[in-house]
């Protein structure tokens, strides 16, 4: 069973989970209030602040399954709590020894949602002796004791075996949790997919359609055209190596820079997966500006794989200088010449 799962399934969380922690809480201490003619008084109250912080740990606690901590500390409680309330259960059984143990009971169940069933029962057996040897202490009789002492293993037992039937349904829940999941990413990565054939075809169709209307009318090409069909040849072949850096302006510097004579290379390494957007574009504006400024010799933008510290780098080799342009994931631009 995973944890949170029972919890889910009883929905036990958000505006209900409050609701059901103030029904316990109220619980707790209207079955505590019929102690308050037991002495000492201060060890009633005592018992009485140990519960309600035992069932608000119990419940409240967002983390599933509960922290050790607060586990160890709920599990000890309902002990330690019916032990402050029986030291006087040979005059009062009723009163002091089954009210606490009912209350009790409640936090175990509590314990049992949460997913800490082999804790609840141990602290269950822990009262159990608490119970026992207080009746004994105080020549108590036999039935009386077992009365008290039997009283959480009702409710604990009914939530756990109710926990052990409804594993089934939990587990067809989870698979058609997970069926669901599955079915949502693949239709969205179709989704995706298509948006981005549609795309790829549209801006196909928008730069290669002119010059491929001309040569198919068979009509000689002058030489600014082959120089066109050259580019285009060029910015095609960067929409397969670097689709990310695909802008109009990245792709129009790029353009530029290839009819000087410049020879331009784009790679895309993934590492644009999960940057903010402000960051890409500071590494593409970075990328045009060279590209831009560049009159003869090489531009290489390339976007490094995910999990460097340096996100995209310019390396600009001129015949007077060379220069790197570095941009890191944060934004930050690093010129070396």
């Amino acid at each position: 069973m995973r944890h949170g799962e029972l919890r889910d399934l009883l929905g036990l969380r958000g505006g209900m989970a409050w609701l059901f922690l103030l029904v316990l809480e109220l619980t707790i201490v209207l079955y505590m209030l019929g102690n308050l003619g037991a002495e000492p008084l201060a060890q009633v109250l005592t018992a009485l602040a140990v519960l309600v912080a035992a069932g608000a740990l119990a419940l409240g606690v967002p983390v599933d399954p509960l922290p050790p901590s607060v586990t160890v500390f709920v599990g000890a409680a309902v002990p330690v709590a019916t032990g402050l309330t029986v030291t006087d259960l040979g005059s009062a059984p009723v009163r002091n020894g089954m009210l606490t143990a009912f209350a009790c009971s409640y936090v175990l169940a509590a314990l049992v949602v949460r997913g800490r069933l082999t804790t609840a029962w141990l602290s269950m057996a822990a009262t159990a002796v608490v119970i026992v040897a207080a009746g004994a202490g105080g020549g108590v009789r036999t039935e009386v004791i077992v009365s008290a002492a039997i009283v959480p293993v009702g409710t604990v037992a009914a939530i756990s075996m109710f926990a052990v039937i409804i594993r089934p349904t939990q587990r067809s829940l989870r698979l058609l949790r997970d069926e669901a999941a599955t079915r949502a990413a693949a239709e969205a990565t179709l989704v995706a997919a298509d948006g981005e054939r549609i795309r790829q075809l549209e801006r196909l169709d928008r730069v290669a359609r002119p010059i491929l209307e001309l040569i198919a009318e068979g009509a000689p090409l002058t030489p600014a055209e082959r120089e066109q069909c050259r580019l285009l040849e060029a910015e095609l072949r960067d929409g397969l190596r670097a689709p990310q850096l695909m802008t109009e302006q990245l792709s129009a510097a790029a353009r530029g820079a290839r009819a000087r004579g410049v020879q331009v290379i784009l790679l895309d390494d993934g590492g644009f997966a999960g940057v903010p957007h402000w960051v890409r574009q500071c590494a593409i504006d970075s990328a045009a500006t060279e590209l831009d400024s560049v009159q003869a010799g090489s531009v290489t933008v390339r976007v490094l794989p995910l999990g460097r510290r340096v996100l995209a780098t310019v390396l600009v080799h001129a015949p007077d200088y060379d220069r790197r342009t570095e941009i890191d994931t944060t934004g930050n631009v690093a010129v070396t010449t």
